[in-house]
């Protein structure tokens, strides 16, 4: 995302680009009718059509009751198709629990054992020169690319939401309750994202980036803090 950007931001996995697809979809279609109406309001305003003899017209009535119809199909199958796939866990390659706190996440590598760290932003009087204020953290979630991801989310406290916009993610993480969901990250890079839960006074202090980097880099980093 870049400064006065008031599109999404670029795709980072599949699932993201099916979002963006779906998006322009149902935008192309709102602008059609919005011409047509418009065009309709500005035709009846500016003439007078009189008809003595017209009382009902049937045809138009029809036309007007199965169009719409029509159009809501056009935007339902592709939004009950992306709801499903959205929905759909394949067989992840690796594991990630992530725990909201007031106001933190703590993270926990499943599959391996005794990696858990907590992620707090880092403040502005600490921040690097080439740092983004409000957004990075102490501790980045590093994730291997081109593999398939399995996110666990909950929350210590109240209810926080785990959302990584770039990769169309965004769980809610409820106190009791375990929620997941997957994501394919298709291109090495910084991810950003923050709470999208009013969760408290620091809600907005609480951001998420994950670090996508090849499988080889992704091994060595585990064998480190494994061994660390």
């Amino acid at each position: 995302s870049t400064w006065a950007n008031l599109g999404l931001q670029d795709s980072a996995s599949p699932l993201m680009e099916q979002l963006i697809f779906f998006h322009d979809h149902a935008l192309l279609i709102l602008v059609m009718i919005t011409v047509l109406v418009g065009y309709l309001m500005f035709s009846v305003l500016s003439t007078s059509y009189i008809n003595r003899f017209l009382f009902h017209g049937q045809l138009i009535e029809m036309i007007w009751t199965i169009l719409p119809a029509i159009i809501l199909l056009f935007i339902a199958m592709p939004s009950l198709r992306l709801l499903y796939l959205l929905d759909e866990i394949n067989e992840p390659s690796v594991t990630l629990k992530s725990i909201g706190h007031q106001w933190y996440w703590s993270y926990e590598y499943s599959d391996f054992n005794d990696i858990e760290f907590d992620s707090y932003m880092i403040p502005t009087n600490e921040l690097a020169n080439d740092g983004f204020r409000l957004l990075d953290v102490d501790n980045r979630v590093v994730l291997p690319m081109n593999s398939q991801i399995r996110i666990l989310v909950t929350a210590a406290d109240v209810i926080h939401s785990w959302t990584i916009p770039a990769l169309g993610v965004k769980v809610d993480g409820t106190p009791g309750r375990l929620n997941q969901t997957n994501f394919f990250i298709n291109r090495p890079g910084l991810f950003y994202g923050q709470c999208s839960e009013i969760c408290g006074a620091n809600h907005s202090f609480m951001p998420i980036v994950i670090e996508s980097v090849p499988v080889n880099s992704f091994i060595k980093w585990i064998s480190k803090n494994v061994n660390s």
